[in-house]
């Protein structure tokens, strides 16, 4: 089980939007690897901080969903 979790894990997929311009990296975990946005969009410098804070952005809501999962998960007792 543990070797299929993490075969799962290794696996990236990339997800595409805008005909091409905007472009993102998945984890087999659910966690953003990498945001890419075509600069013609916004200019160099400004676009590599938008896919920064995009990927970090997604996934601080990636971890507290899992959170909210959990603690829904739990068995009153």
């Amino acid at each position: 089980m543990q070797e299929i979790q993490e075969k799962i894990a290794a696996i990236e997929v990339e997800g595409v939007s805008g005909g091409g311009m905007v472009k993102l990296v998945m984890n087999g975990k659910g966690y953003v690897a990498g945001v890419a946005i075509e600069r013609g969009l916004l200019n160099a410098e400004e676009g590599e901080v938008l896919e920064d804070l995009l990927a970090a952005a997604f996934n601080d809501a990636k971890a507290k969903l899992e959170t909210a999962s959990q603690e829904d998960m739990k068995l009153p007792f």
